[in-house]
């Protein structure tokens, strides 16, 4: 071993090591070149994640809206239950209010009032059919389907844009539409039943044609399509949300018959003990 050694010279380690951080040297240049070669890039990358956040957060801050329609459930063998479905929001200083009234094919009612703070906080306040007075909604039952469909409480809240956690995948189509796909992740201090939510945003007016949930625990998929994307008063909404649960039959559909986007709603007009969302009219 000792005779072998020699044929390096004097010194074999310290040539060893001077080849060895030669080598090191060109893997760093390399990594150097490589990182500047494509600046644009990256740069391109962050600028279009802050339009869509900057976008849909701005889209939800500046809402004020009341509709009318119809929440349907629709089974696999066909069979629909509708519901009469209200619901107004408005953007305070203190973050959003949604108030939603839906009245089944008897006589009953139920009312779900959702506040989200800036901050993607939310609360769920209900009076359930039966009930007299509003009560909060637990955490355990905000993934509960709202009247037996397909859409959760939760579901009534569009909270994944104010996640901590946001990452722009690669550019996709949805059809004929050219969008941004945002996956939108949620840290264990956030209170969701969701681990994820990808959502395909239209790149034209930051809209999303979109949405896959993933629910928490389970890995099971919940998938949102929105059809005839129209504008009204200035601000974009679509006019049915279809709700589908992988592996559930069936599926349920969110249609909206009439709606204003300037409704000039105050605080008084989400007091869910006291209003009556459904049949009310533009002043």
């Amino acid at each position: 071993m000792l005779s072998r050694s020699r044929k390096f010279g004097r010194y074999p380690e310290a040539r060893w090591a001077n080849c060895a951080f030669g080598a090191i040297q060109v893997s760093i240049a390399l990594l150097v070149l490589l990182s500047l070669g494509h600046p644009s890039r990256a740069f391109a990358a962050h600028s279009d994640l802050e339009t869509v956040l900057t976008g849909s957060r701005q889209r939800i801050e500046k809402l004020d809206y009341r509709v009318t329609g119809r929440l349907t459930r629709v089974e696999g063998n066909g069979k629909r239950t509708s519901y009469k479905f209200a619901a107004k929001a408005h953007w305070f200083p203190d973050g959003l209010r949604v108030l939603c009234e839906i009245s089944g094919p008897g006589s009953e009612k139920t009312s779900v009032l959702l506040h989200m703070t800036a901050s993607g906080h939310v609360t769920i306040e209900t009076v359930l059919p039966g009930e007299k007075a509003a009560t909060v909604l637990p955490f355990e039952r905000w993934n509960d389907p709202l009247v037996g469909t397909d859409f959760s409480y939760e579901d009534m809240v569009e909270s994944q844009f104010f996640a901590k956690h946001q990452e722009l995948l690669a550019p996709e189509k949805y059809g004929a539409r050219d969008c941004f796909v945002l996956k939108s992740v949620s840290g264990s201090e956030e209170r969701t039943y969701y681990d994820s939510v990808t959502s395909w945003i239209d790149r034209g007016i930051l809209y999303p044609a979109h949405v896959v949930k993933t629910l928490r625990g389970t890995g099971l998929l919940k998938e949102f399509i929105y059809y005839g994307l129209r504008q009204i008063g200035g601000a974009w909404s679509a006019s049915h949300v279809e709700a589908k649960l992988q592996g559930k039959p069936g599926s349920s559909i969110l249609a909206i018959e009439w709606g204003s986007g300037r409704a000039n709603l105050g605080r008084k007009d989400f007091d869910i003990g006291q209003s009556s969302a459904q049949g009310e009219k533009v002043k």
